[in-house]
C-alpha cells in the first residue's frame, strides 16, 4: 500500500520560474492542486523535496526561499491541501553534498522523522534527478512529468515516447515506472496501480 507521495516543487506543482524568489510569481501547474486534494482524500501524506541551488549560487537568499515556500504552503492550505513536511537543498551540484537529489539526504531525514517506508512511497518529478532519487531511496515507483524540465528529463533518461496522458516504459519495474503529461496524469496512473478507489 502506498502511504506517501513525494513531490518535486518547481516544474512539478508550480511553474518553473528559473530560480523563483518572489512569492508574487507563484503559479500552480493546472491540475496540481486537484491532484494533491485527491491524494489527501485518499489518506496519503504529501512531502515536498526540492533542490534550490539558486541559494548556493547567490541568486537568492534562504530567507527569500522561505517566503516563497511559506506562501505555497499557505496557498495550498487555503485550498484544503495540508503538506506533511518539506525539505530543500541549498547547495550547488559542485558542492557534492548528501542532500541534493539524487542523493538521499532529504529522504534519510524525513523517513527518520516521520517513520516512513520506501516501499510505501512514490515520487513525482520533472527531472532525471527526481527519478534517480526515487531509485536510490528504494521507492515503490517514480513518475516523470513532462511539465517543467520534463522534456529534457526524457532525453536524459533515454526515453523517446511522449504520452498523451501517461505510459509505462519497459520493463515494468524500470525507473521511471511511468511518464505522465503532468502531475494530475501522474496521479491518475498511481490511482490505477496502487490506490483502492471505491
Amino acid at each position: 500500500m502506498i502511504r506517501n507521495i513525494f513531490l518535486d516543487r518547481d516544474g512539478t506543482i508550480i511553474q518553473d520560474m528559473h530560480y523563483l524568489s518572489d512569492p508574487a510569481k507563484i503559479i500552480f501547474i493546472p491540475g496540481a492542486v486537484q491532484a494533491m486534494l485527491e491524494m489527501k482524500d485518499s489518506g496519503l501524506d504529501i512531502f515536498l523535496v526540492t533542490n534550490q541551488s539558486g541559494i548556493g549560487r547567490g541568486l537568492f537568499s534562504e530567507e527569500q526561499y522561505h517566503l516563497v515556500q511559506n506562501k505555497i504552503v499557505h496557498m495550498l492550505r487555503d485550498k484544503g491541501v495540508e503538506i506533511s513536511d518539506s525539505l530543500f537543498c541549498p547547495h550547488t551540484p559542485e558542492d557534492k553534498c548528501g542532500c541534493r537529489k539524487p542523493s538521499t539526504g532529504m529522504w534519510d531525514y524525513l523517513s527518520e522523522k516521520h517513520v516512513l517506508s520506501p516501499e510505501q512511497s512514490i515520487i513525482i518529478g520533472d527531472k532525471k534527478s527526481d527519478i534517480v532519487f526515487g531509485l536510490n531511496c528504494g521507492f515503490q515507483a517514480a513518475v516523470l512529468t513532462l511539465t517543467g524540465h520534463g522534456e529534457q528529463g526524457l532525453k536524459d533518461l533515454g526515453i523517446r515516447k511522449r504520452p498523451e496522458e501517461w505510459f509505462e516504459p519497459e520493463p515494468r519495474k524500470s525507473f521511471p515506472a511511468a511518464v505522465a503529461r503532468d502531475i494530475y496524469s501522474a496521479w491518475n496512473w498511481i490511482k490505477q496501480r496502487f490506490i483502492n478507489v471505491n
